[in-house]
């Protein structure tokens, strides 16, 4: 499970952190509103630890810009307020779950595994891009009546590209989504399955192709007849 902890205070924002990778999660740590926007929408996370107090955006707009931008992470707000309205103010703009500091380790861990079961009741069966369908269930490509399966890398990564359709993808950014932050895989270990993909899009037959952008990324695109 990877989580995003949004959190300026540094020793309580390390402490969360720390617990959270002895539970074998993935985390990131930023310490203001604005980049939680960003990074909320750049990669996709299970579970986000939002603190309502922050430089830049607060919690509650950081929420309520996510719902607007139709992001439905679940969401976990973390303050030192013990207010009615706030909790209802937090609640209102978009976050699924509310937390007064100080708390037990026991506690948070619990709600966030709570909030991951409850994202897990709304499962996409697959994914699809112009004349191209992703089955999410058995890992299929199908295209005009042909299919073919994919590898579990090969499938990730496609995974990270359908998800991404409007976005150039770097190879950094598929690095930590399919191998993980801590791997040690080097960007030519992408480019491989960049090119097992393109050969079996060839082989279907599909006007989907994957592009190459020098030196920033890849992403989907239609091929247009010339």
């Amino acid at each position: 499970m990877r989580i995003l902890v949004v959190e300026d205070e540094i020793n309580l924002g390390s402490a969360i952190c720390e617990l959270l990778k002895e539970q074998k999660y993935q985390v990131d740590l930023i310490d203001n509103g604005d980049d939680a926007v960003t990074y909320a929408m750049l990669q996709e996370y299970d579970v986000m630890l939002l603190d309502v107090m922050l430089p830049g955006k607060n919690g509650f707009d950081v929420v309520r810009e996510l719902r607007q931008l139709h992001n439905q992470v679940p969401v976990l707000m973390l303050t030192a307020k013990d207010d009615v309205q706030d909790k209802i103010q937090g609640l209102d703009s978009g976050a699924d779950d509310y937390m007064t500091k100080p708390f037990s380790s026991e506690e948070l861990l619990a709600r966030i595994r709570a909030l991951s079961r409850r994202q897990g009741e709304v499962v996409l069966e697959e994914l699809v891009f112009d004349d191209l369908t992703f089955h999410l269930s058995n890992h299929n490509l199908t295209c005009n009546g042909k299919s073919i399966h994919l590898g579990y890398k090969e499938a990730e990564v496609m995974k990270v590209l359908m998800h991404h359709l409007n976005m150039i993808v770097s190879k950094e950014m598929l690095i930590a989504k399919v191998w993980g932050n801590e791997s040690d895989v080097e960007e030519n270990n992408v480019e491989a399955y960049i090119s097992f993909l393109r050969k079996k899009l060839r082989y279907l037959g599909s006007s989907v192709q994957i592009e190459n952008i020098r030196k920033v990324g890849y992403r989907l695109e239609k091929a247009y007849a010339s």
